[in-house]
């Protein structure tokens, strides 16, 4: 392993191995103190009276999916907790500890997450050493936050599912600016699972009268429907129960994650949030097409090499 490496050998064979890898103190504490306190000024600073109160939802019948959250490929836009209003629609507590994300273009239009994004030689190297792109395109940023008491769940699910390439391509980077435990919400991983989930079964498309979100199969019906395809795919069913792995890690932590792998996080119950900042790449030879949700209309995604 030469000095300027940034995975070990054995480190690039766990992640192809599981599909996702935990690489504890990737960058300081002083970085992350710095990205959670800048995170936090963000919610602070943006204004709510004219916010149309979106809700971040990631149910598979109601997922997300109005203008607000339509046109956000661009921008930075501010999402809330599923169960952040009352049944007036009025917001329960301030609204600092009721978003559920930032998101979707930081690593552009904010000038701390570019340079931590798009001009972190770090980043660039394990890119390269991951070799997973040949062409690696940056988009799709956020803060999650996972709000104490209300943070809500995320259920299984894998990120090619949500950002489609032909062949599938996404690959997460994430980054804990909290401790992320059991207790607040961490990730878990069914380890193997990106192997298993090929080709991906459904994609997450904007419907063709424009009326908001559906999810699309890609596997056809006879595929879909087969024993073997449904056994192979039931991530919840015990013949998978028992090798879930819980991954807690502490601030400073980076995980990365193949777009096939199945992974969850379950709903934050305790007094401390559970802030993570992350974005996605994608192979920028791959076809990304106009059905994808997330569209940066006249702006090219970003690359990672010049």
């Amino acid at each position: 392993m030469s000095a300027s490496a940034v995975l070990s050998p054995e480190q690039l064979g766990q992640f192809r191995q599981d599909g996702y890898l935990i690489i504890p103190n990737f960058f300081s504490k002083e970085t992350c103190a710095s990205l959670l306190q800048h995170s936090k000024d963000l919610i602070a600073g943006f204004d709510v009276s004219e916010h149309p109160m979106t809700r971040f939802a990631t149910g598979e019948s109601d997922h997300v999916g109005d203008d607000y959250f339509l046109s956000s490929g661009d921008k930075i836009r501010y999402f809330f907790e599923e169960d952040a209003f009352d049944k007036d629609g009025k917001l329960q507590r301030p609204k600092e500890q009721l978003i559920n994300k930032v998101g979707h273009m930081l690593h552009e239009l904010d000038p701390e997450f570019r340079r931590f994004t798009l001009e972190n030689q770090r980043l660039k190297n394990l890119a390269k050493e991951l070799e997973y792109h040949r062409d690696p395109l940056v988009l799709q940023s956020m803060i999650i936050c996972k709000q104490p008491r209300i943070g809500g769940s995320v259920p299984n699910h894998d990120d090619s599912t949500f950002l489609y390439t032909d062949p599938p391509s996404a690959l997460g980077f994430w980054f804990a600016l909290e401790d992320c435990r059991i207790s607040n919400g961490c990730l878990s991983f069914l380890p193997g699972s990106h192997k298993l989930n090929q080709p991906i079964a459904k994609r997450f498309v904007r419907k063709a009268d424009g009326s908001g979100t559906t999810f699309q199969p890609v596997l056809s019906a006879e595929q879909a429907n087969s024993e073997e395809e449904k056994h192979k795919r039931d991530w919840n069913g015990e013949h998978y129960k028992d090798q879930w792995r819980v991954e807690e890690c502490d601030a400073g932590t980076l995980v990365l994650i193949d777009g096939a792998v199945i992974h969850r996080s379950e709903k934050n119950l305790s007094d401390k949030s559970r802030f993570i900042y992350t974005f996605h790449m994608i192979e920028g030879e791959a076809k990304y097409d106009n059905r994808n949700w997330l569209q940066t209309p006249g702006r090219p995604f970003s690359r990672l090499f010049d």
